[in-house]
């Protein structure tokens, strides 16, 4: 029997160009603003700090500690 991801947490390992899964699921949360980001919409992240952003604002503030 296959188990939905549906609703859970993924636990990612952030890599220069993608992403390696390392707990299934089907979203993350901003690390700046606290916003559920679809895994398919993720776009934003920081390799050095291990952490997803909703979008290029957030990462610029993460980047310039606002």
């Amino acid at each position: 029997m296959l188990m939905s991801q549906s609703g859970r947490e993924a636990r990612l390992r952030y890599l220069a160009n993608s992403f390696r899964v390392l707990v299934p699921g089907d979203h993350v949360t901003c690390a700046v603003s606290g916003q559920t980001i679809p895994l398919d919409k993720l776009k934003y992240w920081s390799v050095a700090r291990q952490e997803p952003y909703a979008s290029a604002e957030y990462s610029t503030k993460a980047e310039l500690g606002l």
